[in-house]
C-alpha cells in the first residue's frame, strides 16, 4: 500500500474565480475541463464572421413582430458563461430563447445555459477546440443547439443535442440558401455568414 505522500495529486481544477484573478486588460479566456485557455486572437475572418451571424439573426433577436421578424432571442457575443463549475465559456456568440430568459442576459458570469451557442473556427487548433473538445463541453451540459463557422472552409455545420450527444443536421457551403435550426422559421443565405451581400 502507497501512503499518500507517494500518490500522484490531483490536478486543482480552475473555477470563474481563476478567471477573475487574470488582470482585466488581459482576460480573454476560458475553461475549459477544469484548465484556464486563452482564446485566440480574433482575425479579419473571425470578426467579420461574428459581425455576420448578427446581422443575419437579427430578424429573431428582438420580440416577435411578424414571418419577417419571429424573434424571441436574446443573442449576444463574447460573453463568458458558466456551464458548470469547471466550465466558464466565452462563445463567439450564444443565444437564449425568450421564455427561457425573459429578461435581458445579465451578470457576470452568465449562469443560465444558452440554447444555441455559435463557434468560428478560424485555424487548426480553434478547428480542433471548437470541433471536439468544446463540442462535447457543450453536450455534456445540455446546450441543445450547436452551430460551427468554419470561414477556411466557408461551411456552416449545424448540430442538434439528442440523447447520444450531438448529430450533424446540415453542414453546408456559402452558395446555400437553408433554414438552420433553432433559426428556422427564415431562410438564411449562408454566404452573409461569411460577408457576402444579402439578396
Amino acid at each position: 500500500m502507497s501512503s499518500a505522500s507517494t500518490q500522484t495529486p490531483m490536478p486543482r481544477l480552475a473555477t470563474f474565480a481563476d478567471l477573475l484573478a487574470i488582470p482585466e486588460d488581459q482576460r480573454y479566456h476560458e475553461i475549459l475541463d477544469g484548465e484556464v485557455i486563452r482564446k485566440a486572437m480574433a482575425g479579419g475572418e473571425h470578426g467579420l464572421s461574428q459581425l455576420c451571424v448578427g446581422r443575419l439573426l437579427d430578424p429573431f433577436g428582438r420580440k416577435p413582430n411578424g414571418s419577417a421578424r419571429p424573434g424571441g432571442w436574446w443573442l449576444v457575443s463574447d460573453v463568458e458563461v458558466e456551464l458548470a463549475p469547471h466550465e466558464v465559456v466565452r462563445p463567439d456568440v450564444v443565444g437564449w430563447r425568450r421564455e427561457r430568459m425573459p429578461e435581458r442576459p445579465r451578470g457576470f458570469p452568465i449562469r443560465l445555459r444558452p440554447d444555441w451557442v455559435c463557434e468560428i473556427m478560424t485555424d487548426g487548433d480553434a478547428r480542433r477546440r471548437d470541433g471536439l473538445q468544446k463540442r462535447r463541453i457543450y453536450a455534456d451540459c445540455g446546450v441543445p443547439h450547436y452551430w460551427l463557422l468554419d470561414t477556411e472552409r466557408e461551411r456552416l455545420t449545424v448540430l442538434r443535442l439528442t440523447a447520444s450527444g450531438y448529430i450533424e443536421v446540415l453542414d453546408v457551403g456559402r452558395a446555400e440558401r437553408v433554414r438552420a435550426e433553432p433559426f428556422d422559421a427564415l431562410e438564411l443565405q449562408v454566404g452573409v455568414l461569411f460577408g457576402d451581400d444579402a439578396d
